[in-house]
């Protein structure tokens, strides 16, 4: 059955069609079942307006979009109500909040930011031993609260930084081994995969990341990280990562 639990729209600024674009391009491709996760909305403070992300008070529409769709294209394709998460400690209590009052299905863990967003440290741009150890310990804690469905793009911190070093193995170790720890599939990312391609060099999801991987045996889990319906299409990629992952002894779950 064709999944996947990375999906965006346009709410986000960076994302482009209407939620039912992506549902109808979603059955059109054969996906049985789609999770909506698009950047979760934070309640942050002193009225800071994020440029990525939806506000809080969308967050009630979003929730009742998808599931009208999903109402409405019932017989042909499932939809689940999800959202893509940061670590924020002090905001985890109204994030909870937030998810029950709006029935939201599940949560991803996607770390862009250090801390919080208006620190403007994103994870993919950091280049020193420090700061990929400050998201290795962010990614820990976060799998420790079991909160999360899975970790998207848990090699983010390999977009920038200049070469798989030994911190960069420490870090893979120790992400990979929480994952088994606390049973949490870490994502294989679709559109990092494409980035890498446009960018000419490997970010992530990162090979050297995937061979400790390898080694260690953590469950995954694909991700298109659909940010346009046509990402929906392209099956090569899809079907590619599915055989790398196999190749390396990996096993793929569907994680809902």
């Amino acid at each position: 059955m064709k999944f996947n639990y990375h999906t965006h729209t346009e709410r986000c600024f960076h994302a482009h069609g209407s939620d039912e674009d992506f549902v109808l391009a979603a059955m059109e491709a054969g996906f049985a079942e789609v999770g909506f996760a698009d950047h979760t909305p934070w309640n942050f403070e002193k009225g800071f307006v994020s440029h990525m992300r939806m506000t809080p008070q969308q967050l009630p529409e979003y929730a009742e979009s998808i599931r009208r769709l999903g109402e409405k294209y019932k017989n042909r394709i499932e939809l689940q109500v999800g959202l893509e998460c940061e670590y924020f400690p002090k905001y985890l209590p109204w994030l909870q909040q937030a998810v029950k009052e709006n029935g939201i299905d599940y949560l991803i863990l996607g770390h862009h930011f250090d801390t919080d967003e208006t620190s403007n440290i994103y994870n993919g741009s950091i280049t020193t031993p420090q700061a990929i150890y400050k998201y290795r310990d962010d990614v820990l804690a976060a799998m420790e609260t079991g909160l999360f469905l899975y970790i998207a793009h848990p090699d983010l911190y390999m977009r920038a930084y200049p070469e798989f070093d030994a911190h960069c193995e420490k870090v893979a170790e120790d992400i990979i081994a929480k994952a088994i720890e606390t049973d949490t599939p870490l994502e294989y990312n679709l559109l990092g995969l494409k980035h890498g391609i446009e960018d000419g060099k490997p970010g992530y999801p990162h090979p050297g990341f995937w061979e400790i991987a390898a080694e260690m045996k953590p469950k995954a889990v694909i991700g298109i990280d659909a940010h346009t319906p046509e990402a929906f299409f392209d099956a090569q990629a899809q079907e590619s990562a599915a055989r790398y992952l196999a190749s390396l002894g990996i096993e793929t779950v569907k994680p809902l």
